[in-house]
């Protein structure tokens, strides 16, 4: 009933649309042509879903436009400034732009409520993925990809240290480590690019369930928790424990060639590290965050993305039951998988895929231990200021690590945070 109610509502909305001038979408009510803008590994997780969906639906046909980031985003915000116009019919966005379009532009986005798409899928996600396409009792996007994070390691360097990475809990111990690992063989411990990235700071954040703003979206750079995770960066960056790795390749080359012995970061670094260093394999491990204090929360996630439709798409039926299809098919799901994404979907977290023992990681299950922790990455608020948050922040911390106070220096974050959104 809901489909039939919403379908009779969209031809109104391609009537009004038709008169000032249409959308981007290629589709009509007959044409069963949708567009769709991802960027690299994504695309063929796409054409393999839309492959499978054209079985039964012979006349089906996705047209894929490459987009990478940040394009994307600015292609994407001038559409919806222009009431649609030049969108396509879905689009790709990561887990932290997601709540800015929704706080700005939620209406320029097709509610899936209506299609009842909470009752009969929401317990296949992680809530902290359902809660992020949430808005007032509607939805506005199909969970997808996620980041659950881990620490990364070299198990060589590891045992030749006498580490034994199983006894590290927190971020005290984390630290202890590196200073093993440098005294026995000068290794840095992390290749945290202090002026341009604040992910590991991010992932504490979200382990302690809170993030640049709290539950009632106010900013939080002052807050305990915050502090707390910028002394551990600090710590890392003044004990010597941190090589300044400026930029991906230079992460990347760092973790190759030993002089950087671990990543605290997303799953997604997987395939990175296996094409980039494949003679690697058998010397990589996977244990999870530390912990902020003894027996505290391990679970964080950086990265992730999901499936938003237009609201003004001319086949707003069809962008749903194929999106709808897309996220839920454990087949569609497995194909990201063997891509380099890691599903949110939870149906396939026991698939040989997940539980099966990884050579590359020393025949350690790693996809079963970021499933085991997906349930347990805490919910945040990204609010539409993430990206002047994280700009103050990554200021914060390039100070923090040249050794300024960090109380001093998160309760200036926080109030240029407030001056430049007033």
């Amino acid at each position: 009933m809901k489909k039939t109610l919403l379908y009779a509502s969209s031809l109104v909305a391609l009537v009004s649309l038709s008169a000032c001038g249409g959308s981007g979408s290629n589709g009509t009510s007959d044409d069963q042509t949708l567009t769709a803008w991802a960027w690299n590994i994504n695309i063929p997780v796409l054409e393999e879903a839309a492959a499978q969906f054209a079985e039964d639906h012979p006349d089906f046909d996705l047209e894929i436009i490459e987009v990478g980031t940040p394009d994307v985003y600015q292609r994407i915000t001038t559409g919806l400034q222009a009431n649609g116009e030049g969108l396509p019919d879905i689009m790709l966005v990561e887990d932290d732009r997601v709540q800015g379009y929704l706080s700005n532009f939620k209406d320029a986005f097709l509610d899936i409520s209506e299609y009842d798409f909470e009752e009969a899928h929401n317990d296949k996600f992680p809530a902290f993925k359902t809660e992020l396409l949430t808005v007032d009792g509607g939805v506005y996007g199909f969970p997808f990809d996620a980041g659950p994070a881990g620490i990364f390691y070299r198990t060589d360097l590891f045992e030749e240290a006498g580490i034994n990475a199983d006894e590290i809990e927190t971020w005290d111990d984390f630290i202890e480590a590196g200073h093993t690992l440098r005294d026995e063989l000068d290794v840095a411990l992390t290749g945290i690019d202090i002026s341009n990235d604040d992910g590991v700071y991010r992932m504490m954040l979200n382990q302690q369930g809170t993030f640049y703003f709290d539950e009632n979206e106010e900013v939080a750079l002052a807050s305990d928790e915050s502090i707390k995770a910028m002394e551990v960066i600090q710590r890392l960056h003044q004990e010597g424990l941190n090589e300044n790795l400026v930029g991906w390749d230079a992460w990347l080359t760092g973790l190759a060639n030993g002089t950087v012995a671990t990543a605290p970061t997303g799953a997604w670094l997987t395939g990175s590290l296996t094409e980039q260093a494949p003679d690697l394999e058998g010397q990589w491990g996977v244990f999870p965050l530390p912990a902020m204090e003894a027996g505290g929360n391990r679970a964080s996630n950086l990265g992730g993305s999901n499936y938003m439709i237009s609201a003004q798409t001319a086949n707003p039926d069809l962008a749903y039951d194929f999106m709808e299809y897309f996220s839920t098919s454990d087949d569609v799901q497995l194909t990201a998988m063997e891509n380099g994404l890691f599903p949110s979907l939870n149906t396939i977290y026991d698939n040989d895929l997940f539980t099966s023992p990884i050579s590359y990681f020393g025949d350690q299950a790693i996809w079963e231990l970021f499933a085991s922790m997906m349930d347990d990455i805490p919910s945040v608020n990204y609010t539409g200021n993430y990206s002047i948050a994280r700009d103050e922040t990554e200021t914060a911390q390039s100070d923090a690590a040249n050794g300024a106070d960090v109380t001093d220096v998160m309760t200036r974050a926080e109030q240029q945070l407030q001056n430049r959104m007033n």
